[in-house]
């Protein structure tokens, strides 16, 4: 009966649509095309499900199941949901719908292997936000890097994705063998991997400043953190349109969860101690990519510097060590998810029409594409965190909760808003507005009807979150406060 669990039902969803495919002419697209969004949609629908009966008066975890792995040596699968995971469930559903959808013109070649990886992509990024077990999480955690680096490598846009993609695979690979050897500390020091018992583990101070280190290493690779970065530019750079999308969407969220799963409430008084070296990594990220992204030529590459600076703000939320800043960075990494996911497609959507990434060769285009430059002004506003999008809400609450733990910080911090909002209207400003430079086309197309759909569902996602926060605040508020009290 525990696979009648609708956690479990949801997560297998995905892999159910991987076998489906497998029986698929590969000559047959549509087909494929077809069972991959209905597999999708019926996993978001389902994530849906959950969050509709998903108790949020309580910090426990929901849809809870323990299946025996191997009990002689004190190894369990569990699974579970609470506040802080279930959001990022959902967000991973819903943005593996764009995926398929922006597959259906842009993939030209073994499209139903792209599906068929985007499906087991979702399946592991569905375990690594639903598994209670530290062992299964690092399993899930390295599985993700294999659809991903098959996505950039061999569906990447240039020549250099093959370089992109064993860079991204290799910076994320060695960073979390550091976390494998502190996993290991922990089992022969506790003799369980449930992180339901390692919260209330007790590990001396020198034992807890290692194990920090380790998982810092991985988590700050994933985020990424300043000077850990080099690897995120070239791999957005390289990848197709739906790999951007979910790169930046989801499993940039990896680092920041992980953080908030397990370096807090595991290791607190070195969490504690190394507050201040994160303070300072967190800063020099917002200023230094705010600046790089204003000198950068290559679309992808502004969104992505942008997306380091923006995660910049979340490790400042998160190692505020106060409601409203912890609050805050979960609600900013739920938008970052969104509105970079919108500005890839958006970017994903002029190169398929003018096969170049370069700005200088843009100029204008709002004169032909009124409905695209609409869109992308929207998403620009939400980009620079304008009031009523979903990043105001998590950007002030990151704001309050680091004013309370030191003003100075907060200073520093503001200036990546002023920063963010000139490379946003600068961007903004270089695409559409102006004379036009691509001059030499014939006909312009302005967005079709399925990329008005897949647009149109992200602004009003960001919209929703920037208008009604409380929606999503009332269930993440126990676990947050659940989350506090085992740090303190």
């Amino acid at each position: 009966m525990e696979f009648l669990n609708p956690l479990i039902v949801t997560s297998l969803l995905p892999l159910i649509g991987v076998f489906m495919l497998l029986f698929i002419p590969t000559s047959n697209e549509i087909l494929c095309c077809n069972i991959a969004l209905i597999s999708s949609c019926m996993t978001f629908l389902s994530s849906l499900f959950l969050w509709l009966c998903f108790d949020s008066g309580t910090s426990f975890f929901q849809y809870y199941s323990n299946f025996k792995w191997l009990p002689s040596l004190n190894f369990y699968y569990s699974v579970g949901l609470d506040g802080i995971s279930l959001f990022f469930l959902i967000l991973t559903t819903f943005l593996v719908i764009i995926c398929v959808l922006i597959s259906w013109s842009s993939v030209k070649e073994y499209l139903k292997e792209y599906l068929i990886s985007f499906l087991v992509l979702e399946f592991f990024l569905i375990q690594v936000f639903s598994v209670l077990d530290i062992l299964w999480f690092y399993i899930y955690f390295e599985s993700v890097l294999i659809p991903m680096f098959l996505i950039v490598g061999i569906w990447g846009s240039r020549l250099r994705k093959i370089r992109a993609a064993y860079q991204f695979f290799l910076y994320t690979l060695i960073g979390s063998l550091l976390m494998l050897l502190g996993l290991l500390v922990i089992y022969f020091q506790v003799g369980s991997t449930d992180i339901q018992i390692l919260w209330y583990s007790q590990f001396s101070e020198t034992k807890q400043v290692m194990l920090w280190l380790a998982f810092f290493a991985s988590f700050a690779v994933k985020i990424p953190m300043v000077p850990f970065h080099i690897w995120l530019p070239e791999a957005h750079a390289e990848a197709p349109t739906g790999g951007s999308v979910i790169l930046a969407g989801v499993l940039l969220k990896m680092g920041g969860y992980g953080f908030l799963r397990f370096s807090l409430p595991m290791f607190p008084l070195a969490s504690i101690y190394f507050t201040p070296f994160i303070f300072t990594l967190s800063l020099v990220a917002i200023i230094y990519a705010s600046l790089t992204t204003l000198r950068q030529i290559d679309l992808k590459k502004i969104i992505a510097y942008s997306s380091v600076s923006h995660m910049g703000f979340v490790t400042i939320g998160i190692f505020s060590f106060n409601l409203q800043g912890l609050e805050g960075s979960i609600l900013l990494m739920l938008s970052h998810g969104l509105v970079s996911s919108a500005l890839f497609f958006c970017i994903g959507i002029l190169y398929d029409r003018y096969k170049t990434r370069i700005i200088k060769y843009y100029t204008g285009l709002i004169q032909v594409m009124p409905l695209f430059g609409i869109f992308f002004l929207f998403f620009t506003f939400a980009s620079m965190s304008f009031p009523g999008t979903s990043s105001f809400i998590g950007e002030i609450l990151i704001l309050i909760g680091s004013f309370q733990s030191s003003a100075i910080l907060t200073l520093f911090a503001a200036l990546g808003v002023i920063l963010g909002a000139c490379y946003s209207i600068w961007l903004f400003n270089r695409i559409n507005l102006g004379s036009l430079k691509l001059n030499y086309i014939k006909v312009y197309q302005d967005i079709s009807r399925r990329e008005f759909f897949i647009l149109i569902s992200l602004m009003l996602s960001i919209l929703w979150m920037g208008l009604c926060p409380s929606s999503f605040l009332n269930e993440i508020h126990c676990s947050s406060i659940n989350l506090l009290e085992l740090v303190s």
